[in-house]
């Protein structure tokens, strides 16, 4: 179940990276059926397959490239999807024979990439709703969280001598967990929206931006047929943009003072050790938001952009599992 767990969590992080790519190259429309691509489990290529699938969906023909990268999205989210029944059928067997297995976390497991099966259908069905996609990147971070969970609740480490004398900072782990999270949904929000680009200058937004800030149009969802490149105006993108940017300034500096304040009452070397981990993560992600400004959003940048806040989210929940159960 260790080694099923480990490679799930690999896998995760590439459907994330998979799923990131396939929303900055616009394709996540690039299949406008679900499961399947215009009623095919592969993407058109005969002259009459192709000649099929647009008379079925004249509004919109099919863009190969673009279905290619929705597709190869939805297969390995089904791969990740297969793996974590495994994960749960051999919990199941071990819980059956009466041998100790964790069970609570691969079953919540098995539900929630369930959901995250119905969050990329509607995806598709309601047309890039900003509320499904943003869920739909939440889903896919909450997936790769309990495989995490499950992998360091299957190994048996431990802090040599103890360190409980830093317990009591756990909560602030949390916190941090949370605040890291909500920044994740607000540059979710911001990518569905097609934000991205609102700002173009450094540090806040250019010209008098908070003359125009609208927040009750910004975490709206006016009613439309079709949300791909966005519906709501410059000012409320731009509202959207701005509240990345402050959660942004906010997490970095609440993480770093987590950072230094764990690595300087902690005994153990593997929590510096983490503390270090935890900073140069930080570190890189937000040279890449930076990078995301100053070069216009290139594909690579803002995918890592999404690959490395997966990573940080799993650097935050290590340490903040070890000081609540491993000491």
């Amino acid at each position: 179940m260790r080694k099923l767990a480990l490679f799930s969590i690999f896998l995760a992080l590439v459907v994330i990276v998979l799923g990131a790519y396939t929303r900055l190259t616009d394709a996540g429309l690039g299949c406008p059926d679900w499961p399947g691509c215009y009623g095919e489990l592969l993407v058109p290529q005969a002259a009459a397959s192709i000649d099929a699938a647009n008379a079925a969906f004249p509004e919109r023909p099919l863009e190969a490239e673009k279905a290619w990268n929705e597709m190869i999205h939805r297969y390995f989210a089904a791969a990740l999807g297969f793996f974590i029944l495994l994960i749960f059928v051999g919990a199941l067997i071990k819980r059956l024979r009466g041998k100790p297995a964790p069970f609570f976390l691969p079953f919540l497991l098995l539900i929630m990439v369930c959901f995250q099966g119905l969050l990329g259908m509607w995806t598709v069905t309601l047309n890039l709703l900003p509320v499904v996609v943003m869920g739909h990147l939440l889903g896919g971070f909450t997936v790769l969280t309990l495989l995490f969970l499950l992998y360091i609740r299957l190994t048996p480490f431990r802090i040599p001598g103890g360190d409980s004398q830093i317990r009591y900072l756990a909560k602030f782990g949390s916190l941090g967990i949370l605040l890291l999270v909500i920044q994740i949904g607000l540059g979710g929000w911001t990518s569905a929206n097609y934000a991205s680009l609102a700002c173009t200058e450094l540090p806040i937004c250019e010209g008098n931006w908070m003359s125009k800030l609208d927040f009750a149009g910004a975490f709206s969802v006016p009613e439309a047929e079709n949300y791909e490149y966005g519906v709501h105006p410059y000012e409320d993108r731009m509202t959207m943009h701005v509240m990345h940017r402050f959660g942004a300034i906010i997490v970095f500096i609440y993480l770093c003072w987590l950072a230094v304040t764990l690595w300087r009452k902690a005994d153990s070397g593997l929590v510096k050790r983490l503390c270090n981990l935890l900073v140069i993560v930080l570190g890189v992600q937000i040279v890449l938001g930076v990078s995301n400004v100053v070069y216009s959003l290139p594909l690579t940048v803002a995918v890592m952009h999404n690959a490395v806040a997966a990573c940080l989210l799993l650097v935050l929940v290590l340490i903040t599992y070890t000081m609540y159960r491993k000491y």
